[in-house]
């Protein structure tokens, strides 16, 4: 059983409707964005107080000019609109492509972050929602949570425990970070789903390294405030030292774990056709090309568009490089992503025909 191929038989997002442009900040709170430098943004990307500049200091440093550090756009949920909302979409964009009904997914795992309730996560409201019959699971880490999922059902279905897996994942940073934080101009809503199952033979998974990030421990953190009406809420915070460790270790962390998923599965860096890493800056997808020695045309990011929706990074780029070609069948596609105060895991995969989910009449 544990020589099953299995790999990605659909990929589909989701994003609210509201486009917030830098302009609403420009018009809205002028004497914010004059002042931007003295505000969180600027404390989490600024330069470090370093000798000699790393490839991450030197990539970011284009973007130090720049008050929203490359942001143009982002998705921010409505009021209608919930994590719920866009993994329901999500889901049933991967499903309708995969031509799958709900009573053909044999397990479900789920990342809200954060969830639309203190408490258990989604997991079980998408159940109820998609009228399934198997079980729902919550997972949770972080940034990192899409493709720690995948090698969960990877195992899970190998191991012929089930079928197929849908995996969704949700990030609804819009809640935690008011308009009036600078910390809300680098991130965005979004929703992402991946159906895994298995593949013809000589396709799918390859290898997955894994690691903790430990060392980021506090570097993020979320703090109970109350909003004017008095409801309570979780309002993300960075500490003074957050820009100096997240600078510090992105690049190890990238190569023990692109270096080792390649080394498991037999291959050099010379053998991969394309990277889809988490892009939570718009320095970040140039960033882990060089730094891992790939031609950074080989990779991709989304981040002007959508900015840093967190676990719904990875099947944003993915959908996103199949959609524009550059990823095809036959492709081996290394895949990474960071999260703070989780983990950080990179997978290789053989590409196939994957489904692609219909895309909210966006490319």
């Amino acid at each position: 059983m544990g020589n099953k191929s299995v790999g990605i038989r659909a990929v589909a997002w989701s994003a609210p409707t509201q486009v917030r442009g830098n302009d609403h900040w420009r018009e809205h709170h002028p004497e914010l964005v004059a002042s931007a430098e003295q505000h969180s943004l600027a404390k989490v990307w600024a330069r470090r107080e370093a000798e000699t500049p790393n490839l991450f200091d030197a990539l970011m440093e284009p973007y130090l000019a720049d008050p929203f550090r490359g942001a143009v756009e982002r998705r921010i949920l409505g009021p209608d609109e919930s994590g719920l909302t866009m993994e329901v979409d999500a889901a049933k964009r991967a499903l309708a492509a995969a031509k799958f009904s709900p009573s053909e997914v044999d397990l479900v795992l789920v990342s809200s972050f954060l969830p639309d309730q203190f408490g258990p996560g989604n997991a079980a409201y998408l159940v109820r929602e998609l009228g399934l019959r198997c079980p729902g699971v919550n997972v949770e880490s972080a940034c990192s949570s899409a493709l720690v999922s995948m090698d969960m059902a990877i195992a899970m279905i190998q191991a012929g425990r089930c079928r197929n897996a849908l995996i969704v994942v949700s990030c609804s940073y819009s809640r935690m970070a008011p308009e009036t934080d600078t910390l809300a101009w680098f991130l965005g809503d979004g929703a992402g789903a991946l159906l895994i199952g298995e593949v013809p033979e000589g396709e799918g998974w390859l290898a997955t390294h894994t690691i903790h990030t430990a060392q980021t421990c506090g570097t993020f953190r979320l703090d109970l405030e109350q909003d004017p009406l008095g409801r309570m809420f979780a309002r993300m915070k960075a500490s003074k030292d957050t820009a100096k460790i997240n600078n510090e270790v992105g690049e190890p962390y990238l190569r023990e774990c692109c270096f080792g998923a390649l080394a498991k599965a037999g291959l050099r860096i010379t053998d991969v056709d394309f990277l889809v890493a988490n892009t939570p800056t718009a320095w970040y997808a140039e960033f882990a090309a060089q730094a891992i020695g790939l031609d950074p045309s080989k990779t991709i990011s989304t981040y002007e568009r959508f900015a840093n929706t967190g676990t719904a990074l990875i099947p944003m780029g993915l959908h996103a490089a199949a959609a524009q070609g550059k990823i095809r069948p036959g492709d081996r596609v290394l895949l990474y992503a960071v999260g703070s105060v989780s983990t950080a895991i990179a997978s290789v995969f053989r590409w196939g025909e994957v489904a692609l989910g219909t895309t909210q009449g966006l490319s």
